[in-house]
């Protein structure tokens, strides 16, 4: 007898800056999943929030899936265990898809990485890849993240959050932090969108403007230097284990001065990528044992990538990304690859986390 394949919803797009990561990530996710064993529906996010089903505009040749603006419209059913409803561009009446088995967010920054989608997910009581919503929620805001790290003792950089309701001074960000030259981001965007440095007033002034354009809470932190900056993936399987990757170092090009979005995505020269990279072994067993106690501590699962600074011989945490990136360039899919663990494993693995875990949910109790 035929085993039936497993209906995955890869889910993309999204209301985010990170809107063509996210399209180029579920390209190649899409190419990493076994067609023998996956039954595959493409889900798009418009940019202004709609739900669409890509499968018609797209295969698997695309280096970043298309959203198709006039798609049929989705929509999951609370409670539905995966079922889902689909209206044609037009149309008055309703068909129902084959219920999903499980759903791969593959959604980068706000209204996707934040635990808004996750939360959806738990409501609709289907089972999805990743971090939950606490998991999610905390990690990608990172003011909380810093301050759940630090209250758990782990090491992060000098830092202070500040909002537009609550502008702080260049003066008053040099006595914060300790440093006159210092970076500011949006506290709930990736792919370093939003970054800028700041060495005096007048750059500290735009370097806030830009970062608030993004987000209504920026980060103001301390700029390390001299820095490398090491990457951990992390993955947890079906039974709960976690593990740690080979670890990744990125060396930006001089002109970039440091990771930036043109550096990632945009310049082919921008940085080089070194998988693994090239440590002293105590001190990457020390990292790789650090980014599972992040894991831990943020409540993580599934997934995550644990970003990392090192200067001289101290360690301290950067950012954790709960759904980081899988593009063609993206660590985390190579750090796998680097430890022994090929793509379309490394989704079988994921994948698998999601269904077991949506099983134990499932005897809970939810009556006296």
């Amino acid at each position: 007898m035929t085993q039936r394949k497993t209906r995955v919803a890869i889910l993309f797009g999204g209301r985010s800056a990170e809107h063509d990561v996210s399209r180029a990530s579920a390209a190649n996710i899409y190419r990493s999943l076994d067609p023998d064993r996956y039954d595959v529906t493409l889900v798009g996010i418009t940019g202004d929030g709609r739900w669409v089903v890509a499968d018609a505009a797209n295969d698997k040749t695309s280096p970043a899936l298309v959203i198709p603006s006039d798609g049929p419209a989705l929509v999951l059913l609370p409670g539905g265990q995966g079922r889902a409803l689909v209206v044609e561009s037009g149309a008055t009446d309703m068909r129902e898809l084959t219920a999903f088995d499980v759903v791969f967010p593959v959604l980068h920054g706000p209204n996707g990485e934040d635990g808004t989608v996750q939360g959806a997910l738990e409501l609709a009581d289907v089972a999805y890849v990743g971090a939950r919503v606490m998991g999610s929620a905390a990690s990608m805001d990172k003011d909380v993240a810093k301050r759940l790290l630090r209250d758990a003792g782990l090491p992060i950089v000098p830092y202070i959050a500040m909002t537009a309701a609550a502008p702080l001074s260049y003066d008053d960000a040099v006595r914060a932090t300790g440093a006159g030259e210092l970076f500011v981001k949006p506290a709930n965007l990736g792919s370093s969108v939003g970054i800028s440095r700041a060495r005096n007033a007048a750059e500290f002034a735009a370097s806030c403007e830009l970062a608030l354009r993004f987000d209504g809470k920026i980060l103001i932190e301390r700029c390390i230097a001299p820095v490398r900056e090491i990457e951990c993936a992390v993955l947890e399987d079906a039974g709960g284990e976690v593990s740690a990757s080979e670890l990744g170092e990125i060396v930006p090009a001089g002109q970039h001065g440091f990771y930036s979005y043109d550096a990632k995505y945009t310049d082919a020269g921008g940085a080089s990528l070194h998988v693994p990279a090239q440590l002293d072994p105590a001190l990457a067993a020390r990292i790789r044992k650090l980014a599972v106690e992040v894991f831990g501590v943020l409540c993580c699962e599934g997934l995550a990538r644990v970003d990392f600074f090192v200067s001289g011989g101290e360690v301290y945490v950067n950012e954790v990304n709960t759904l980081p990136g899988f593009t063609n360039i993206s660590m985390y899919p190579r750090m796998w690859e680097a430890t022994g663990l090929p793509q379309p494993e490394l989704m079988n693995r994921l994948i698998a986390h999601a269904l077991a875990r949506h099983a134990r949910l499932g005897k809970l109790s939810f009556q006296r």
